[in-house]
């Protein structure tokens, strides 16, 4: 057992903890205030391959593995919680069924240019009255010729207000449930009775847009369905837990930030005589953050691997997302309290930490449903 990273890989950890410290860390505080979109983030880190980590190169991508996606998205996250969804989005939720379902020309049309970095992608799932039933979808998809005829509208969707392509979750028929499920991709620039509805106002990940879409007898032409009639339900399952590794890497920088703020500050901040780091009660925190943060990487690189090498990575990607959301939501907490009263103000990183961190225990399937699946993967139950 090999716990080293290869040559490449620790490459790509070099490469994006320079950039992430020298480039976005600095300007995170800001993106938080202002809500501004990291357009030149974005488009930085395509040139460097990290819009498309795992794609093949000769489609735009870095063709690394996920391993690797995972260390980057951690550095990320570590500096801007905002740009590292951006990012996870982009490989995983738009990425992975464009890259695993598409055919030749979609993967050049489609994929490429989000890969490469050029523009940003989304996947449009939840509904009003589908999230976490993700079977119960509204959206209508009507063939009629060689078009689809979309009506629907889709609610909490991370990129959708920039992104300039969507892979969209419809139903052709509401009373058939998962079997009636397709994938469409949806080049949201160029469809006419397609609109960006309300841009949420939110608690944290504040640089990132959340965006309702809105389809009114949009037509999407029948070439863009992604794989067979019958196969979008498994496509989102898949992609979901492809999604989930990216969010649980998310969650372990917010985690790793919150950590290594709340060191450094504990080294300067001085009571009773001497700096708080000396205390035990201090001491047991940051001990325990550090321990539950590397558990947590252990858990992502474990199901990166196994995603890397095609093995049934559903129970141990529900098993990191979850557990590293929950390991970063403690840690942020904790980071806020060691700061004391600076950790409640705006000054300071900590409050930021804490917001951003709440989101990773929610989306991309809550800390709940990740339970329900390895609990039904245990137990042998469907």
């Amino acid at each position: 057992m090999n716990f080293a990273p290869t040559e490449e890989q620790q490459m790509v950890r070099d490469m994006v903890k320079k950039f992430a410290e020298t480039e976005i860390k600095p300007i995170a505080a800001e993106l938080d205030k202002t809500h501004r979109h990291p357009e030149e983030i974005c488009r930085k880190l395509g040139e460097m391959g990290i819009m498309g980590v795992a794609v093949a190169e000769e489609y735009g991508g870095a063709g690394m593995d996920n391993v690797a996606y995972v260390m980057a998205m951690i550095e990320i996250s570590k500096a801007c919680a905002s740009c590292g969804v951006i990012v996870s989005v982009n490989n995983s939720l738009y990425g992975f069924p464009v890259k695993t379902y598409g055919t030749e020309e979609q993967k050049h049309k489609f994929l490429t240019p989000v890969a490469s970095g050029q523009v940003e992608g989304c996947y449009a799932l939840t509904e009003a009255s589908a999230g976490s039933d993700a079977a119960s979808l509204k959206c209508r998809a009507e063939l009629k010729g060689d078009k689809y005829i979309v009506n629907g509208t889709k609610t909490f969707i991370t990129n959708g207000n920039v992104a300039n392509y969507c892979v969209l979750a419809a139903t052709t028929d509401p009373a058939a449930g998962y079997k009636g499920v397709i994938n469409l991709i949806v080049d949201l620039k160029n469809t006419n009775g397609f609109k960006v509805g309300k841009v949420e106002e939110k608690m944290g990940i504040l640089a990132s847009g959340t965006a309702e879409l809105v389809f009114e007898d949009a037509e999407v032409p029948a070439a863009n369905l992604l794989g067979k009639p019958g196969q979008g339900f498994k496509q989102m399952m898949e992609g979901l837990n492809a999604g989930r590794i990216g969010i649980g890497a998310q969650a372990c920088g917010i985690g790793r930030a919150a950590m290594e703020d709340a060191i450094n500050y504990s080294k300067e901040r001085v009571q009773f005589g001497k700096p708080i780091n000396t205390f035990q009660a201090i001491q047991f925190k940051l001990a325990e953050m550090a321990t539950e943060l590397d558990a947590a990487e252990l858990l992502l690189l474990r199901a990166a691997w196994m995603e890397d090498h095609k093995l049934d990575h559903e129970k141990e990607s529900a098993m990191c997302k979850y557990y590293a959301s929950d390991v970063a939501m403690r840690a942020a907490i904790e980071g806020v309290q060691i700061f004391g009263g600076y950790g409640y103000i705006k000054e300071y990183p900590a409050e930021r930490h804490m917001r951003d961190a709440k989101i990773c225990q929610i989306y991309e399937g809550t800390n709940e449903i990740q339970r329900v699946v390895i609990a039904r993967k245990l137990l042998g139950l469907r």
